[in-house]
Parts: C-alpha cells; structure tokens; sequence
C-alpha cells in the first residue's frame, strides 16, 4: 500500500474570504439582479404557457 498525501502552497479556498467589490463595479460586470419569482418555470417554458 502506498501512503501519497499532496500538499498545495496555495491558502484553501474555504478560509480565504473573497475581496471586497464595489456594488457599481458588480452592476458593470454582472448586469442587474434580476427576482428569481419573476422568471418562468421549467414547465411554464416547455409547455409555452
């Protein structure tokens, strides 16, 4: 049997929280938030109601 670790210099994702953005610089990137209520259904598309 052999025993392999792997080690990574790099920070785990998980403890390493995401940098700050501003909400104008999301707005240009992304787009605005659109309400998931509003949007149709798997359903509603398929069945063209």
């Amino acid at each position: 049997m052999s025993l392999r670790s792997f080690r990574n210099s790099n920070p785990d994702p998980w403890s390493v929280p995401r940098p700050y953005s501003d909400a104008s610089l999301r707005l240009m990137k992304h787009g605005r938030v659109l309400p998931m209520h509003d949007e149709p259904g798997l359903l509603r598309r398929l069945l063209g109601r």
